[in-house]
């Protein structure tokens, strides 16, 4: 348990990388993490794209704001919200499962990039039409973040955090 809260309590967002290479069977773990998360029926509404194409990270990068570390990340996976997945059981209300499964891969691949001595940030900041196109996700899909990821070039403090006495409440706001 206390290991659990280490990784919980210790992930910060890294947006420096060393250039090393990640190994396939890394990335796998880190796949199969997000792939681990919760999801509404069990449908796991969500899909990974993993980009590793100098070019289409530089893409990736202008489309999010110019944020340019997206560029210089080894790697980085997209991920996406398949809404015919879940709304094939849940109607309407499916566009908000399967979004909702696709954020909880992304933290539980966050933890686990961080567990395996890696670092990453989740980008939610970009243009979704353009990286919906540079990828050729389709339009049942949704992009929903972008995470860069490598061996950390930097070792940032943890930000501070809302007082949990603060944005706690109990049975009643």
């Amino acid at each position: 348990m206390e290991e659990c809260l280490r990784v919980i309590y210790g992930r910060v967002s890294i947006r420096k990388f060393k250039n090393d290479e990640i190994p396939d069977e890394i990335l796998m773990k880190i796949l199969k993490a997000g792939n681990a998360a919760p999801s509404a029926g069990n449908l796991q509404a969500r899909d990974f794209i993993v980009v590793k194409d100098k070019n289409t990270k530089l893409k990736l990068a202008k489309a999010s704001l110019n944020q340019m570390f997206i560029a210089e990340a080894p790697v980085v996976i997209v991920v996406c919200a398949n809404y015919p997945r879940s709304m094939r059981v849940y109607k309407d209300r499916g566009k908000l499962y399967a979004e909702q499964d696709a954020t909880a891969a992304v933290e539980n691949m966050l933890l686990a990039i961080h567990a395996l001595g890696l670092g990453a940030v989740w980008v939610g900041a970009f243009y979704e039409s353009k990286v919906s196109e540079i990828l050729g996700i389709p339009e049942y899909a949704r992009p929903i973040a972008i995470i860069p990821l490598g061996y950390p070039a930097e070792q940032p403090e943890p930000r501070s955090r809302y007082p949990i006495e603060i944005i706690t409440h109990w049975e009643k706001w």
